[in-house]
């Protein structure tokens, strides 16, 4: 821990912030009085500029596998939070080595400009994923576990992860590896093949069109809106909060996905449609996640509820469909 920082003091840089929880990060430390400047990496294959118009930040276009970019972006940052991934476990199955390049050898990058950095090195949080838990199939999914990953995705998040912790004890390097738990909330697409499930629900219920299930519909996630995330993440730099082991980003509050449809048919007031289609290879049939070690970390930091991260979500999946009455 440090002291809090000196009034527009802290240069903090995201990668991939331009994407979902990225632009969500960024358009918070934006508001922080402590926070100098505010640097989004990001090459737009899956952000859009959209996420951030409008916002007092640098903007830098391009790579994390670009080191001179980095090199660029990272001068003078007191912390980097690096987000930048090609998420989807089923996009990482069509496309193993991009999801190996962007996801594992990106991380390595990033943390090879982190040591370049002139000045007192930053400090650096890194986005791994519950899905390096895999098949092993103990619940809730404390971090001691055995990785048991079962698709190229959950293998370069257990890389990007451990690349972090071996940087922490051969160079120095303060870090903070956080394994999230299905992030969802605003600034999520929707529309697409690759879409997570709440806003693939959402969408498809603001659409009048069945909800896509693939399986039964039994297997379980541990939700987390992404208020919850970004605060976290902001608390972590403020406080420059490290680990020697990863962190669980999630609370243990796991819920089928026919639950989730459940409350969603409560949040929009009326009954949803379920289609069932085949099982998907490469996903995990239940997560929950251990919050013993994230508590100790953050003993402040509350979860917004599901329900209203649903209603939050639904909100604004609403202005993307004008013509469709609000929740």
């Amino acid at each position: 821990m440090i002291d809090k920082w000196v009034s527009g003091s802290c240069k903090v840089v995201v990668t991939g912030g331009a994407g979902f929880i990225g632009a969500n990060l960024a358009r918070r430390l934006t508001t922080l009085p402590w926070v100098s400047e505010v640097v989004v990496v990001d090459d737009l294959s899956t952000g859009s500029l959209t996420n951030i118009a409008g916002l007092p930040l640098r903007f830098v276009e391009g790579s994390v596998l670009d080191a001179a970019l980095l090199d660029d972006a990272f001068d003078g940052a007191a912390a980097i939070a690096h987000l930048a991934a090609i998420p989807s476990v089923p996009r990482s199955v069509a496309q193993p080595l991009r999801s190996h390049e962007a996801n594992a050898t990106g991380t390595l990058q990033v943390l090879e400009a982190a040591r370049r950095a002139g000045g007192p090195s930053p400090h650096v949080i890194v986005a791994s994923s519950s899905s390096v838990y895999g098949s092993n199939p103990q619940l809730p999914k404390s971090e001691d576990l055995r990785p048991m990953p079962m698709s190229p995705y959950a293998v370069s998040k257990l890389a990007a992860e451990s690349y972090a912790l071996a940087y922490a004890d051969c160079h120095g390097l303060d870090v903070l590896p956080f394994r999230f738990f299905n992030v969802f909330g605003p600034l999520q697409p929707p529309g697409h093949d690759y879409a997570a499930v709440v806003p693939a629900f959402i969408s498809a219920a603001l659409a009048g069109a069945p909800l896509r299930i693939y399986g039964d519909g039994m297997q379980t996630r541990d939700f987390t809106f992404v208020d919850t995330v970004v605060n976290t993440i902001v608390d972590a730099i403020d406080r420059r909060v490290t680990s020697p082991d990863p962190v669980n980003l999630a609370f243990g509050t796991r819920i089928s996905l026919l639950e989730l449809v459940s409350v969603l048919e409560g949040v929009l007031a009326r009954p949803l449609t379920v289609v069932h289609e085949q099982a998907r290879a490469g996903d995990v049939r239940d997560s929950q996640a251990d919050r013993t070690r994230l508590e100790k970390l953050f003993p402040e930091i509350t979860p917004v509820p599901l329900a209203d991260g649903l209603r939050a979500t639904a909100t604004w999946l609403t202005t993307l469909r004008p013509e469709t009455a609000r929740p």
